[in-house]
């Protein structure tokens, strides 16, 4: 698995939660590498700044289990790099061009990704080399994008944050040429498909990747 994680303990636990979701302070203890007592802190003060929040699961002995997850104003942590501006140009666009003319510019936008997806993917070496090189790819754009390997011998391609999320809550153009990009990088002896999705009440977006030519070369 690949990710750019922060450096320090608090950026770390909501990283944490934002990529993984709802965890017990134990969990989250073990993920950080720090103690119980260590983590409690950090939650307290995160929690005190409106952050996070917490839910107590019964469990079948002793006291409630007690998970995390981000607030609202916690996932605005991580935020959406195109926003407003971008609204507004798409609603722009629509009103000078018209829908034809909104896909033309999704297309360019897309034409332009697919050549520079398969150049960097040119010197990779199988399957899991190019989902790798896909992944390293998305965290750059902001996606904190991350991959696995599935006993199948499939891989997942998981996107933890949208940085784009306003414009495809606008447009879902833009989902469907982040998935027609995907197959046109990787080429026609993969299949990819979309396992999650933010915008259809998914926590993040999720991309099976399998090889059609029964190895990863």
């Amino acid at each position: 698995m690949g990710s750019d994680v922060p450096s320090d303990n608090s950026s770390r636990l909501l990283y944490t939660l934002k990529s993984r979701g709802t965890l017990a302070t134990g969990a989250l203890a073990r993920t950080l590498g720090i103690t119980v007592v260590g983590t409690r802190q950090h939650l307290a003060k995160l929690h005190a700044e409106g952050l996070v929040a917490f839910d107590d699961q019964a469990g079948e002995i002793g006291r409630p289990k007690r998970c995390w997850r981000l607030t609202a104003k916690g996932h605005s942590r991580f935020p959406d790099t195109h926003g407003d501006l971008t609204v507004n140009l798409i609603g722009g666009i629509r009103a000078v061009f018209g829908e034809a003319g909104l896909d033309r510019l999704i297309e360019a936008r897309q034409e332009a990704a697919v050549a520079a997806y398969r150049g960097a993917l040119e010197s990779c070496s199988g399957l899991e080399d190019r989902i790798r090189t896909v992944a390293h790819l998305r965290t750059e754009e902001g996606y904190m994008a991350e991959f696995e390997a599935e006993p199948d011998g499939s891989f997942l391609l998981i996107e933890n944050h949208c940085p784009i999320c306003a414009a495809a809550k606008t447009c879902q153009g833009f989902c469907r040429s982040e998935l027609e990009l995907f197959r046109a990088a990787l080429g026609a002896g993969t299949s990819v498909t979309r396992q999650e999705h933010l915008l259809s009440d998914g926590r993040r977006c999720v991309y099976r990747v399998t090889s059609l030519e029964g190895t990863d070369c």
